[in-house]
């Protein structure tokens, strides 16, 4: 933006602004670098001499600026341009402002809240600079990160074979070798949901693809299997450039599959000039049978469908796989993948979860370092049998296997809440988004967790940025039209919450809410009627009972409130996990019935 001193015509706007004593340029200069790091631009401008073009630039940043970091030290409170500065933020809604030194704030400033950074120690990961970032997401919305050197996406390997019934062998090749890079040392790899929203979109450039996915090398081909010959055409393109920095086309037997995925996966890492640890494969051969192998690919074709039939048929296929390979762990962990994704939806979770869990330890009898059972077990501990320390520690087990596995990053941050780390856990889901950055159902819970923490703007911009990637993302109507709710505008969340519902793969739980949104509105008939419905509805079939808890409280019936809840508590219903957090159980709270059953659930 600048040159010499001259202004560059042309460049974008930053996003923050910072307005501080030029005494303080040393204590600012590393917050600013810390800034940057996260991904967001930064305009300060610490060398040009004052002067009338830099008064223009200034003028010009500061009205324009997304938002304003006012650094208040010793210094900056006595100085009538960052005072300046600082109201005029202010009156645009947009100031943030931070402390050093335990400066006395200048007396019309102590009312807004402002982040001391004395013990931040430069360190990005301290509670104070996590706590300015939550706040700075709450104006800007969520980070773009910068790509590192390092960062790759692995593209949907294109289906070259006549069958098309074989592309979920091309699409298992992709996850495949996402998987193994994964596990290499200084390679940041965007996860797999992620790198197959650009699946057969030819239209989208590698730049476009870089900056949504924040890598900067793509990996991109095909796959060609014709009986038991397989061809792999891969070639590592450049984002900045669009140039091509390795390729190479492989002929084998099906057979030398997994040898296949170990060479592809070095002449990667060799490609980005980096090393694998010691001698070790990158990839070992999670069975002896191919055929198990196979049916396997399958299942996890069906399985990322997400749907409650692409679940099923997946159940299926991993059972057949262990029939052909009864050691075969990784089919029992998908097995516990699939009743943790059918529980509390489709089955209940006193059916479900028992399933998973037994399912991911027969898993770890047979690798015990596999990192999606220890996911699976860590889900049944904190979202059914309510054992929350032993939950997380589970899952953060996971992570320190698969640090680059975007899930246990997310199930971290969905357990981190019910032991009393609400904060810990929205940054575990955001470390989850920085690998997995078009997740829609990351993008959902950082709103949710946001709404637990009456953070509501920063949680509809999370919502936003999840409609932006999925308009149809039914749970994102729910999330979004709670915040709306508790934000008191009835009528916004009522048309959030029936929009979400009038949706082909909605669940019917959810209608409770629009009976929550109803009866804020004074329409106590029509939300009675909703409550009727599901009340009927789940004596023929499987309804959360902890979402008709919160109709009912809503309408003011509260002995049914709670008995619905001693249901969901008998059920083990995942939901209850944030009964102490969300604010559909409000009319609860001041029911001794209310604390009796958060205590009995263990909740802090």
């Amino acid at each position: 933006m600048l040159e010499s001193g001259v202004i560059v015509r042309g460049q974008p706007v930053a996003d923050i602004f910072v307005s501080y004593s030029r005494n303080d340029k040393a204590l600012v200069a590393p917050l600013v670098a810390a800034l940057e790091t996260e991904g967001w631009s930064v305009w300060w401008d610490p060398a040009i001499t004052p002067g009338q073009e830099f008064d223009t630039l200034i003028s010009r940043e500061l009205d324009e600026a997304k938002t304003l970091i006012v650094v208040w030290t010793e210094s900056s409170v006595d100085s009538r341009w960052v005072r300046g500065e600082a109201r005029d933020g202010a009156d645009r809604g947009v100031l943030v402002p931070v402390r050093f030194d335990n400066a006395r704030l200048p007396i019309d400033f102590r009312a807004v809240h402002t982040t001391d950074l004395d013990g931040w120690g430069e360190d990005r990961e301290s509670e104070a600079f996590r706590s300015l970032c939550q706040a700075l997401e709450a104006k800007l919305g969520a980070r773009k990160k910068k790509a590192a050197a390092t960062a790759i996406a692995v593209l949907p390997l294109a289906n070259m074979s006549a069958d098309p019934e074989n592309e979920y062998f091309s699409d298992g090749m992709t996850e495949e070798i996402i998987n193994a890079l994964s596990k290499v040392p200084g390679v940041h790899v965007a996860s797999r949901s992620s790198s197959f929203a650009f699946k057969g979109k030819k239209d989208v450039d590698a730049r476009q693809i870089g900056e949504k996915l924040g890598v900067s090398t793509l990996l991109e081909g095909s796959v060609r299997k014709v009986g038991s010959r397989i061809r792999i055409a891969a070639q590592l393109v450049s984002v900045e450039n669009g140039y091509q920095i390795w390729s190479e086309t492989y002929d084998r037997q099906l057979e030398d599959i997994f040898a296949l995925q170990d060479e592809i996966s070095r002449s990667i890492v060799d490609a980005l000039k980096l090393r694998l640890v010691g001698d070790e494969a990158a990839v070992v051969a999670p069975t002896k049978s191919l055929d198990a192998y196979t049916t396997y690919l399958k299942g996890r074709f069906h399985f990322n469908k997400s749907s409650e039939v692409g679940l099923r048929k997946a159940y299926d296929l991993f059972q057949s796989a262990l029939l052909q390979d009864p050691g075969f762990a990784r089919a029992y962990a998908g097995i516990a993948d699939v009743w943790c994704n059918l529980a509390d939806d489709w089955v209940p979770p006193d059916d479900a979860y028992p399933r998973a869990r037994s399912a991911a330890e027969r898993a770890l009898q047979r690798d015990p370092q596999l990192a999606d059972a220890m996911i699976s077990i860590g889900k049944v501990l904190s979202w059914h049998e309510w054992k929350f320390a032993e939950g997380v520690q589970h899952v953060e087990r996971a992570v320190s296997l698969s640090p680059n596995n975007a899930e246990a990053h997310w199930v971290l941050g969905t357990s981190l809440p019910m032991v009393g780390r609400l904060r810990e856990g929205y940054e575990s889901v955001l470390r989850a988004l920085d690998l997995d950055p078009i997740r829609v159902e990351y993008f959902g819970w950082a709103t949710r967790l946001l709404l637990y923490a009456k953070d509501y703007e920063a949680a509809l911009k999370h919502g936003e940025a999840a409609f932006e990637i999925d308009e149809k993302y039914g749970r994102g109507f729910i999330f979004v039209g709670s915040t709306h709710l508790a934000m008191g505008d009835a009528e916004t969340a009522l048309d959030w919450f029936q929009r979400g519902q009038s949706l082909d793969t909605a669940v019917r739980s959810y209608d409770a809410m629009i009976v929550r949104a109803l009866a804020a509105l004074g329409r106590r008939e029509e939300a009675e009627e909703i409550l009727a419905r599901l009340e009927s509805e789940s004596r023929q079939q499987y309804v959360r009972a902890e979402y008709l808890a919160m109709g009912h409280a809503a309408v003011g019936h509260l002995d049914q409130a709670f008995n619905a809840l001693e249901r969901a508590f008998h059920a083990r219903s995942a939901g209850l996990g944030y009964l102490h957090l969300d604010p559909g159980y409000e009319p609860l709270r001041l029911d001794p019935r209310y604390a009796d059953l958060v205590q009995r659930i263990g909740l802090r």
